[in-house]
């Protein structure tokens, strides 16, 4: 199960871009300039990305040697902004050099 950490990697990374991208630039353009194309566009692709991010989180985790903490702190971090980037910093980065 080793072998999915990159595919996890990419799956948090894209996840944290999506989740910026609506949250600080498609949402204020709804709201301020009345066009709400850009959340439809960028909610559909966050949404399946952040499904992808927690089947993973769970196939990987018992590989991981997580502890049930750890577990939810990366959980928990895939809906604060910049979560995904700190989980890699923390938890991923270390262990994909093994």
């Amino acid at each position: 199960m080793l072998k999915l950490l990159p595919v996890f990697r990419i799956i948090a990374l894209l996840e944290g871009i999506s989740y910026i991208l609506l949250l600080f630039i498609a949402t204020p353009i709804k709201y301020f300039y009345e066009a709400p194309q850009y959340v439809k566009l960028l909610g559909m692709p966050h949404g399946i990305l952040f499904m992808a991010y927690v089947v993973m989180a769970v196939l990987i985790s018992s590989d991981m040697k997580w502890t049930t903490r750890t577990f939810w702190i990366v959980l928990i971090a895939s809906i604060l902004p910049f979560g995904t980037f700190y989980i890699d910093y923390k938890y991923l980065k270390e262990s994909s050099r093994a």
